[in-house]
């Protein structure tokens, strides 16, 4: 069944296009144009890898640490666009400032800045799903904000790419073109936000704290005490932690890991380009299959896919394998992340979406610090770079043990919502 969707829902697509420009940038051009500031100071393949495994690290647990307490902040009433509104301005200004740092120690200092600023956006953006549609929609908005965020990303990506790679036609040097690079990006951000920002309005909300701060820890520290008592939110948001852990690992170093196997840069590049035009029509389709398919099946589909893609890249030496593996990414990314996002959308209470989609991110993005973490310390102890990468395997056999269990738990809380409906059935026809 196609869905047509409303003048608000594109606004909402269409920050997914803008801020996947960051997205596409950050898996893709960065880690090269590191590597090339780490390659003038003498940096090893192996510590160039770690290291950037390390900032990424350090960025995702900023956002778990902080994510949370702000997302509970932003459920007060009239404050999510605000605060979206601020991480927005702070991403943007720090991508510009990457085009004018050299240096490669305060390059991922700033990189971890507007990490950290991109990432809380997100989770703003995420809680807003249940302000924008109704829950029979949220699959397939989900699911076409990925899809047209793969796509429309690839407009300011080709452009920095030709600018990266042809910039001495037009005698311009490395640092000058991804100077302009960043800058393109960042202006494409911002402007793709700037329709959601005039039609969004926060429609459900906490009450304003006199206290905000204090009483957005204390409220958090609740739900968190509370959150096992919800077994279906708790086992979800587990097996979360780990499966998505793989999934953002996999985005944050492929560039990194094709680099440091001595891939060629352009084929590199070209091949993730390849990834997001792939997960455009693929993401499309996990909206519309479940309309038939209910998205626990998918997920798990998704998840099994990652598990199966994770092994083949432990084996991969040679350019043709990171096609193919780029491939294989495209066809199940957008899918495994859109119904994520929507099926946590429906368990939670809507007035706390931001609350809860804060500690989602902590089984999130920030459980990801795990994963690039993991990478890093195997790769610098053992001196390969395969074993770092295939340790993730794990993390998604976990995760689909985990998925199963809250599937389980679901099923449980409808089976007794209907035995307690059949049970007022039977008392109101005695009376």
């Amino acid at each position: 069944m196609k869905i047509k969707l409303t003048r608000l829902e594109k606004s909402w697509v269409l920050y997914d296009v803008g801020n996947s420009a960051f997205t596409l940038l950050v898996s893709t051009i960065i880690p090269i144009y590191f590597d090339y500031l780490a390659e003038q100071q003498n940096l090893s393949s192996v510590s160039y890898l770690a290291f950037w495994g390390y900032a990424v690290s350090i960025a995702t647990l900023l956002v778990a640490l902080s994510g949370p307490a702000l997302g509970t902040i932003s459920d007060s009433e009239g404050l999510k666009k605000p605060i979206f509104l601020g991480s927005i301005l702070l991403g943007a200004i720090s991508c510009v400032a990457l085009g004018l740092t050299t240096a490669w120690l305060m390059f991922l200092i700033v990189f971890i800045l507007a990490k950290v600023a991109y990432s809380s956006s997100l989770i703003f953006y995420d809680s807003m799903l249940p302000d924008i549609t109704t829950e029979e929609r949220m699959d397939t908005v989900s699911a076409q904000g990925f899809a047209w965020g793969y796509i429309g990303s690839c407009i300011p990506f080709i452009a920095c790419l030709g600018l990266v790679m042809g910039g001495d036609s037009l005698g311009l040097t490395l640092k000058q073109s991804m100077a302009i690079s960043f800058g393109l990006v960042a202006l494409w951000w911002v402007l793709n936000s700037l329709p959601f920002l005039k039609k969004y309005k926060q429609v459900h909300s906490a009450p304003r704290r006199k206290h905000a701060v204090s009483d957005s820890f204390i409220s958090l520290f609740r739900t968190i005490k509370n959150i096992r008592k919800e077994a279906e939110i708790f086992w979800f948001l587990l097996a979360f932690f780990f499966y998505i852990d793989g999934v953002y690992t996999i985005i944050d170093m492929a560039t990194a890991y094709g680099k440091a196997l001595g891939l060629d840069s352009t084929g590199l590049l070209l091949a993730l380009l390849l990834t997001q035009f792939v997960a455009f029509p693929c993401c499309i389709l996990f909206g519309r299959l479940s309309a038939r398919i209910s998205s626990d099946q998918l997920i798990t589909v998704c998840i099994m896919a990652y598990l199966g893609i994770t092994i083949f890249a432990v084996f991969m030496n040679q350019q043709l394998h990171f096609w193919i593996l780029a491939v294989l990414v495209g066809m199940f990314q957008g899918g495994i992340q859109a119904l994520s996002r929507s099926y946590f959308a429906k368990i939670i209470p809507a007035e706390k979406a931001g609350e809860y989609f804060g500690i989602m991110d902590i089984c999130g993005k920030g459980a990801s610090f795990l994963g690039t973490a993991l990478v890093s310390v195997i790769s610098q102890l053992t001196g390969s770079i395969n074993k770092g990468v295939g340790a993730i395997a794990i993390l998604f056999v976990i995760g689909i043990l985990l998925f199963r269990k809250a599937i389980s738990m679901r099923s449980n809380t409808s089976d007794n919502n209907n035995t307690i409906d059949e049970d007022i059935c039977l008392q109101e026809q005695k009376i």
